[in-house]
This record gives structure tokens, sequence and C-alpha cells, in this order.
């Protein structure tokens, strides 16, 4: 029964982040993820009790994925210029190739619960790109600075950088060299 349950959650979850992904958070409706689903729309409901939580569940679900691949990007480069320039490449790239979907995660009116998680998210990347600036403060590599203060800084700029061009379907491989030079800029690497 557990099992069970379980499955038609994470039914629930892809089908509400398939229809995301297509329409944005405002073309999402709980019955048109129910039938996606295969369920009915009570069973959306059992297990969550308002659209709100079904897609506070879908941005932690759609976010997790994001941070997890440009973490996994920038842990195989060697130095913070580098692993940086992952960061920025990889969160491009996939928001390039979903942009529906990644404008709804960056700017999307949503509801204040999925607002909230918008936040949480932000703050795993800047945790993540913290890391990054202060090993490379502590190397040498890059300037004296504030690692949290720059982190959040750099976050806050690629995600507006990027709802623009988003949201015109004009963002292009120029834009994401932009973007490092950017960065690389704002982190004081040297060129």
């Amino acid at each position: 029964m557990k099992a069970r349950l379980t499955a038609s959650r994470e039914r629930i979850i892809a089908a509400a982040l398939a229809i995301m992904a297509a329409h944005g958070y405002a073309g999402c409706s709980v019955a048109a993820v129910a039938e996606r689903a295969g369920v009915a729309t009570g069973s959306v409901y059992r297990h969550f009790p308002t659209k709100a939580n079904l897609f506070a569940e879908v941005f932690r679900t759609a976010s997790q994925r994001e941070v997890d691949a440009v973490a996994r990007a920038a842990a195989l480069e060697t130095s913070a210029a580098k692993q940086m320039a992952a960061v920025v490449e990889t969160f491009s790239r996939r928001a390039l190739q979903s942009p529906r979907l990644a404008y709804a995660l960056l700017a999307e009116p949503v509801d204040p619960a999925v607002d909230a998680e918008r936040l949480v998210f932000r703050r795993a990347y800047a945790e993540l790109i913290a890391g990054y600036v202060a090993a490379g403060v502590a190397s040498g590599e890059l300037p004296s600075q504030d690692a949290e203060l720059t982190a959040t800084a750099l976050v806050g700029a690629l995600a507006e950088a990027m709802v623009g061009p988003l949201a015109a379907g004009v963002a292009g491989p120029e834009t994401i060299s932009a973007l490092i030079a950017f960065n690389h800029r704002a982190l004081g690497v040297s060129p």
C-alpha cells in the first residue's frame, strides 16, 4: 500500500513538472495534473491539500535537479574561475533547453508557498558558489572578498540576467559567454 501511494505521489509530481515545463505555472491546474498522472483529482488532493502545496513540491524537485546538475559540472573543474564558468554554463544551457520551465522556476508569478521554495534554492546556489569563491580566495586565485555576499550577488545577477532573454526567447550562446565574462569580472578573476 505504501509503495503504491509513493508511486502515485511520484506520478503526480512528474505530471505537474511536465505540465509546468510546457505551460508554465499559470498553465497548470490540479485537474490537468490528475489527468496526466492517470489519477482522480481527489487523489492529487490526498497527497497535496492545495495547488500551492503540490507546486511547492514540484519546485523543490525541479530546483534540486538543477542545483545538483550545476554542482556536478563545477566539481569537475579545478579552479574557482573554471568552477564558476561551469556553474554559469550549466545553469544557462539547462535554462535554454527548457525555457518555459526555467522562467517558471526563476520569475513567473506564483503562490507565496511556491515563491518561498524559490528563495530556498537561490540560497542553495549561493552556498555552492560561496564555497568556490572561498576556496579561490584561500588559494590566492581570487582577491579577498566576502564569499557569501559575492555568491548571493552573483546568483541574483545570473537569475535576473536570464529572465529577460528567456521570456523573449532570445537567449543563446553569446548570452552564456557574456555571463561567464561578467562573473569573472565580478569575482576579480585575472584575464
